[in-house]
């Protein structure tokens, strides 16, 4: 893998992350520092998981 790569790589794992994140933030009412942690760390599994995804369905 190469720098160019690894960036957009990163790039896309981070917008999904962010767009994950302002739904979880949008669909709950409060936010204190446990479920911050908790809803970050899921939407961060959500962001890799649909970049895996997303190069699953780009290979065929």
């Amino acid at each position: 893998m190469n720098a160019r790569t690894a960036l957009v790589t990163a790039l896309e794992v981070l917008g999904w992350w962010a767009a994950l994140t302002l739904l979880w933030l949008v669909l709950i009412s409060t936010v204190d520092t446990l479920e911050w942690a908790v809803g970050t760390s899921a939407a961060l599994v959500g962001a890799v998981t649909a970049r895996a995804a997303r190069r699953a369905v780009g290979a065929r």
